[in-house]
């Protein structure tokens, strides 16, 4: 058959090289054994036994979708964030799990469900990661780990262990609330369209105009909350564990887009100190009679990945992922989640994770990040380290203006950085050169720094690094400048 006329693709090699057959490898003979060059099987073999990633510790089970969110309502007086401008249009991921249950899990166990947004910005991904509940059973990172646990399975046999889970429940009496909602209706959504979401966390927002608000954030379905009785779920376990997945994919695929409208609680600034409770606490709630829901949008999923695994195994989402005019708050557990998240991704899929397809940024990446294992986007910035003289990026503090941070009295790092008398570059290192170095050793100084700076380095950082040396010490700077200009 010629090329021509072909109607199915010629298998290759991952290197694109056409493969001899799909079926027989390559032996001496018929029945004689197989020979090590056949580069094809040892490929097919090696592939199969590293194709598993690890899997999520948490929201191990789970489903997703692109989509689009559009805004539907002027909100630009509470935050400067683009995506959250009147009229904007921005394209996103979601990915919905289950909490405890690892890969193979029913998709109707009685647990928490992730709800996950990618929204993929002019000014990089902006990553809302929360559950379907507005609160949590714990409010302090340190505890984290232990619950996870405590609803995973047992260490001696495997198996999970309700014994466990209320083990650590009632010694944990701030877990009440969450409690209460798991054990309800919403523990088992009918399906993931059918549920809301919630950032959970409060956020800070930042307009305009420098005034900042703490918000948080209510994704609310527009098709209606349903769920699951326990017998329901219990059935379905048993004969479609893979309900849920199942139901969002053929949603979008007959035509069905599932929609979820989104709206925001915003509380003032000064309001914080003051509020009748710790507005930061993540087992907490705000009452909508103090702080109603303003719509923000609509967002759309409408879009199957063609890919699961490229998609939505490999996709990372991090709250550390926020965009200018949107920041952190007090939120303990949030503080937390900004390290364990992309920590969690940098062991799971690799330190390059950010150039997979679900998590590349649609908008230009100007990082000074290099090298690593599956590195294949070129570090795009003149040069590869920062401050330089050479076309390298910098921080736009101009354009973007204040960041979305807080300030409070008593905050430890903010305290223990206020401006003292001594608080200069370069007080300590003269006092080291003049006072601790001897002659011999202040020699050996300038020759090493001398030679240093021969070494390849050009002006104008020459001059900038004389000047530095002089800062710290006059004479060494002169002395130094001295040996590298040859007087």
């Amino acid at each position: 058959m010629t090329e021509a006329v072909r109607k199915v693709p010629y298998t290759t090699t991952n290197a694109g090289i056409p493969v001899e057959s799909d079926e027989h490898s390559l032996t001496v003979g018929d029945t004689g054994p197989i020979l090590l060059q056949d580069h094809y099987l040892i490929e097919k073999m090696a592939q199969f036994n590293r194709e598993r990633v690890p899997e999520r510790v948490v929201h191990a089970k789970g489903s997703g979708a692109y989509g689009v969110f559009e805004v539907t309502n002027d909100i630009s007086q509470f935050t400067k964030a683009d995506l959250f401008q009147p009229g904007k249009r921005t394209e996103m991921l979601a990915r919905f799990s289950t909490v405890a249950g690892e890969q193979g899990s029913p998709d109707t166990w009685r647990d928490p469900r992730g709800f996950a947004l990618k929204f993929y910005t002019e000014y990089g991904n902006y990553d809302l990661v929360g559950n379907n509940t507005p609160v949590f059973f714990v409010r302090d990172p340190q505890k984290f780990q232990d619950f996870i646990r405590s609803q995973k399975r047992r260490p001696d046999n495997g198996l999970r262990d309700n014994n466990m889970q209320w083990d650590f429940w009632t010694l944990s009496p701030e877990s009440a609330h969450m409690v209460t909602w798991l054990m309800g209706d919403r523990g088992i959504p009918k399906t993931y369209r059918n549920m809301n979401g919630y950032s959970s966390h409060t956020y800070m927002w930042v307009n305009g105009g420098g005034e900042k608000f703490w918000v948080k954030y209510h994704i609310k379905t527009d098709q209606g909350i349903d769920f699951l009785t326990q017998s329901e779920a219990d059935e379905l376990a048993g004969t479609d564990g893979d309900i849920h997945r199942r139901d969002l994919f053929d949603s979008i695929a007959s035509g069905n887009a599932p929609s979820w409208t989104m709206h925001v609680q915003v509380m003032p600034f000064e309001d914080a100190p003051d509020y009748r409770f710790n507005p930061f606490d993540l087992t907490k709630v705000w009452p909508h009679g103090d702080y109603p829901l303003i719509e923000v949008g609509r967002m759309t999923l409408n879009k199957n990945p063609d890919d699961f695994f490229v998609h939505i195994e490999q996709a990372a989402f991090e709250p550390s992922n926020m965009v200018p005019g949107i920041g952190p708050s007090p939120d303990k557990m949030l503080l937390g989640r900004l390290f364990s998240y992309p920590d969690t991704h940098r062991y799971r899929i690799g330190p390059n994770y950010a150039q997979l397809p679900p998590n590349r940024p649609r908008s230009p990446v100007n990082s000074y990040a290099k090298d690593g294992p599956m590195r294949y986007e070129p570090a795009n910035t003149g040069a590869v380290y920062a401050p330089n003289s050479y076309g390298g990026p910098a921080a736009d503090v101009g354009t973007f203006g204040e960041p979305a941070g807080w300030h409070a009295a008593g905050e430890m790092v903010r305290e223990a950085y206020k401006l003292h008398r001594e608080d200069d570059d370069w007080r300590q290192p003269g006092t080291m050169v003049r006072e601790v170095l001897d002659d011999a050793a202040r020699e050996r100084l300038v020759s090493n720094v001398s030679a240093h700076l021969t070494a390849g380095v050009s002006r104008p950082i020459l001059d900038r690094a004389f000047q530095y040396w002089r800062n710290i010490d006059k004479e060494l700077g002169d002395r130094i400048a001295n040996r590298v200009n040859g007087s």
